[in-house]
């Protein structure tokens, strides 16, 4: 009997999501599995929105930045469980592949082992736990370095300082690596609250130092000691209803008035996961395609195709599910940072 595997992508989009469809249906598909795909996340399980996957409609995709299959991290799981699995059922699909967080874990964990489950973690903040490094961070950290380079050129040639905004609501990966990579003069993250003394400090000795610009690089979660994250607005009803951001715009002010050197800021956003995968995302996300159409043939269902001390390796879904991986007060991409000279 020839089975029967689905696909579908969960939450926000990242880079790399197209390299894991096309990496796991050639491998799929040349082994005589039927392939079908579910459309739209969560929404598409419960709306029957499933299509069937070919050699031909993968072909190329690798390449291209968000989901093929699209995704959404607007339906819930929970009180729907019923539904879920009675839909489930009609696809006819003997397991199901996921690329997703954390939260799109924690709602398929209460289907209470219903749909056999494989999983790929994906997010841009790197921050899941049980897996070293997630795929579409490498190529966030680029958007951000090359952003910093960039605007480099305007801070200097204005006088400027020039504060870019990354993502990062309790992990400052992407702004720590994006920031070093691009030899930022400041890198400000959730887990290291900053003093504004110290701060203002810093850029003025610059600026008496001689420097024309400098380049700040901020995660959206970020705070000033004993202060709260800038929140930007909520979305009520939806999982994490409280979106934060706007910190890049109110250090820019607030730095102009206590160092009377001019201010501005970018807030990157999306554009951290619109573009298409680096090159190491691409052999990332290769090799985790690889090695989940491997478990999908062996039906280990319940494992996590996870990145470890350098090889793509396996693991218990549960293991993504914990609290999130925050950047650690002495990690050497810190140190490295300090030994620049960067204030962080």
């Amino acid at each position: 009997m020839t089975a029967k595997i689905a696909l579908m992508t969960g939450g926000g989009d990242a880079p790399g999501l197209n390299g894991i469809i096309e990496s796991a249906s050639k491998c799929l598909l040349q082994a005589g599995v039927e392939l079908v795909g579910i459309r739209d996340g969560f929404e598409g399980v419960f709306s029957g929105n499933f299509r069937p996957i070919t050699a031909r409609e993968v072909e190329g995709i690798h390449s291209q930045a968000g989901t093929y299959l699209g995704t959404s991290n607007k339906s819930a799981v929970k009180g729907r469980e019923a539904e879920f699995i009675a839909q489930w059922k009609k696809l006819g699909a003997d397991g199901l592949i996921v690329a997703g967080g954390d939260g799109t874990f924690a709602a398929l964990s209460s289907l209470g082992g219903a749909v056999p489950l494989l999983g790929v973690p994906k997010t841009i903040d790197n921050d899941l736990s049980g897996t070293d490094v997630t795929f579409g961070f490498d190529t966030a950290c680029s958007v951000v370095a090359d952003s910093v380079d960039a605007l480099r050129a305007t801070a200097d040639a204005h006088r400027r300082i020039m504060i870019v905004e990354t993502m990062g609501r309790t992990a400052g990966w992407i702004a720590l690596g994006g920031g070093l990579a691009s030899y930022a003069d400041v890198i400000l993250l959730p887990e290291r609250p900053f003093s504004r003394r110290a701060l203002v400090d810093f850029a003025k000795a610059r600026q008496q130092g001689g420097a024309r610009g400098l380049m700040i690089v901020v995660s959206e979660g970020a705070s000033a000691q004993g202060e709260d994250p800038t929140v930007a607005f909520r979305v009520e009803g939806s999982p994490e209803a409280v979106r934060l951001g706007g910190i890049a715009e109110r250090l820019a002010r607030w730095i102009e008035t206590e160092t009377a050197w001019e201010a501005r800021h970018v807030v990157l956003g999306h554009l951290q996961r619109s573009r298409q995968p680096t090159t190491t995302d691409r052999f990332l996300t290769l090799a985790m395609g690889v090695e989940v159409a491997r478990m999908a043939q062996e039906r280990a269902w319940g494992q996590a195709v996870v990145y470890r001390a350098g090889h793509v390796t396996r693991a218990p879904i549960t293991e993504l599910m914990g609290p999130p991986r925050r950047v650690p007060a002495d990690h050497r991409w810190v140190r490295m940072a300090q030994a620049l000279g960067i204030f962080i």
